[in-house]
């Protein structure tokens, strides 16, 4: 490639050409104007306007989760960085790939508490894989590329590139590398075979294996091998929430997800098994309970990208560090070459099948008040796998984890790790621009939506036409649940009584509402929201004490499940 001449701005248009982005989140400010001169000159990639940086960052996480490539944000110094972190963390949180570009102010004021300036590197180290703050011209093309790289590479995660204002207009050589290749770091894709070998020992000696699916296995596109793999064994399975759908709800060998808020099957199925198979999944606290109890009759397998994750909460027997897609094809092999008799474990799978029977999830439907758990069945009888389901935080993400019926990897985006509430409008905007030929629901708290609610003017001016699901209780759901149960229902500062009018919120802002308390006026109103291809609000009037169950107390063991 002949090397350019080009100032900093140019070189980042360049690079985002090359990188093949097709769209990008930002909010313009002083310390990126020249970036928005040139962005405006540019016809390579579309640029997003989002009302809030906090906004540009979910809604570029909702882009990278929904279609597997990097979601790209830009940003201004000061407060614009600052309103951004949050997202910034989220990303970090749940492993997704994220370039962001902050504006900084000019090198030689850094360090002067110049208008506007925040140390963002310092702010953001502890929330990002990896941050640059770049000091010269000549080292932006190779600071740009590597950015690309380690977002995506390894464990994904978000990278941030800090550019002086003054660099931005610096005129330099272009020379954009091909390859990327850094001495520090070099993650291990493919897995120890002596590893793997002795997985497939253990496995044929189990009686009651099961397989522990995480968001690592849908992070590495494992779908297709993972269903494979469960087929070819014959072993039950569960998923974490941000692992739901990986594997299609309707297959036998699924018990449901587990955790806090997972099936009873799931649960008891984690106590129980004597050979635990985690898949991309980290054993969060959510999952894991009490850490002491965990799986404690089980040697457990664990793959994952990542070497640190690895025993780093749960004491693991057989850790394998690679990619989990290529973990996983490995294992296929030698099963497909060895064979693998499934009759030792029919006996456990009954018996886990007798757990699914003995308490399934369920609810006391009502004609006089509308149940939120209906609302989400209803939503799946009529999309199904015609649908990306986003959410916010909270009772509502639960509860759309535990009832849509989920067919595929990437149908299911939410906020796991670090439980964003306000991720759900941004993340579904950015959703639907990566996956247009679906629709696109965001499923909301009365609570979640007005964290960024400001973003319904980009979705309609930029047609995006989400349709925004709110299950309003007129409380903190999630928040008053736990108060009900370990705080003498103490609602203290949950109430929320005292909302605006939702519908004309909506429609102020040019997008169409609807305010409905019956199954009947839910339906027509959620047809009409599917067809009007416009953004849509519907403000659902829902039973406003129901619980979402099960639920394992904080710091309990997995089996000892609040049921009704």
């Amino acid at each position: 490639m002949p090397v350019k001449r080009l100032n900093g701005s140019e070189m980042l248009i360049e690079a985002l050409r090359l990188e093949g982005v097709k769209v990008i989140f930002g909010y313009p400010g002083g310390a990126v104007l020249n970036v928005y001169d040139e962005i405006y000159k540019q016809n390579h990639f579309k640029h997003i306007l989002t009302r809030h940086e906090q906004g540009a960052i979910h809604a570029a996480d909702g882009y990278a989760r929904a279609s597997a490539e990097v979601g790209v944000a830009i940003i201004t110094s000061g407060p614009g960085f600052t309103n951004a972190v949050t997202g910034i963390a989220t990303a970090y949180t749940d492993s997704i790939p994220l370039v962001v570009i902050s504006g900084q102010v000019p090198i030689s004021q850094i360090g002067t508490d110049a208008f506007q300036e925040i140390d963002a590197v310092g702010i953001s180290r502890p929330c990002t894989k990896h941050n640059f703050l770049v000091k010269s011209i000549n080292e932006l093309p190779r600071i740009l590329k590597e950015a690309f790289y380690i977002a995506k590479s390894g464990r994904p995660g978000p990278v941030l590139v800090d550019l002086p204002k003054d660099i931005s207009a610096t005129y330099g050589d272009f020379d954009y590398p091909c390859e990327v290749s850094l001495r520090t770091y070099k993650p291990t894709t493919k897995g120890n075979s002596r590893q793997i070998r002795k997985v497939i020992e253990g496995l044929k000696n189990a009686k009651k294996p099961l397989f522990y699916i995480g968001g690592g296995a849908v992070i590495s596109s494992a779908a297709d091998v993972i269903k494979k793999l469960i087929e070819k064994t014959q072993i039950p399975f569960l998923e974490t929430l941000m692992a739901r759908g990986i594997v299609p709800d309707s297959h036998p060998l699924f018990l449901g997800m587990v955790g806090m808020h997972g099936s009873y099957a799931a649960n008891m199925a984690m106590c129980e098994c004597d050979f635990l198979i985690c898949v991309g999944a980290r054993f969060d606290d959510r999952v894991t309970g009490k850490v002491s109890e965990f799986a404690k009759h089980a040697k457990i397998v664990h793959i994952d990208i990542d070497p640190s994750s690895i025993g780093k909460i749960i004491d693991v027997n057989f850790p394998v560090v690679g990619d989990v897609k290529s973990v996983c094809e490995d294992i296929l092999e030698l099963l497909q070459i060895e064979g693998y008799d499934s009759d030792g474990i029919k006996e456990w799978s009954e018996h886990l099948d007798k757990y699914k029977k003995l308490h399934p999830l369920g609810y006391q439907d009502s004609d006089e008040v509308l149940k939120p758990q209906w609302v989400i069945e209803k939503i799946g009888s009529i999309l199904g796998d015609k649908a990306l389901i986003v959410t916010d935080v909270g009772q509502h993400q639960m509860w759309a984890a535990q009832y849509y019926p989920f067919e595929f990897s990437r149908q299911f985006i939410t906020s796991g790790g670090l439980g964003t509430m306000g991720f759900g409008l941004p993340a579904s905007m950015g959703a639907k621009l990566a996956a247009e030929n679906k629709v696109v629901v965001n499923i909301t708290g009365d609570g979640s939506i007005l964290m960024n609610i400001q973003e319904l003017m980009t979705c309609v001016e930029e047609k995006i036409p989400v349709i925004n699901v709110i299950l309003n209780n007129n409380y903190l759901g999630m928040v008053r649940q736990w108060q009900s149960f370990f705080y003498e229902s103490r609602f203290s500062h949950t109430d929320l009584s005292l909302q605006p009018d939702f519908i004309k919120l909506i429609e102020a802002f040019g997008g169409k509402g609807y305010r409905v308390k019956t199954k009947d006026e839910f339906e027509k109103a959620f047809i009409e929201a599917i067809d009007s291809n416009m953004v849509c609000m519907l403000d659902v009037v829902v039973d406003r004490m129901e619980h979402v169950l099960p639920m394992v107390p904080g710091g309990a063991a997995l089996n000892k499940m609040i049921l009704e």
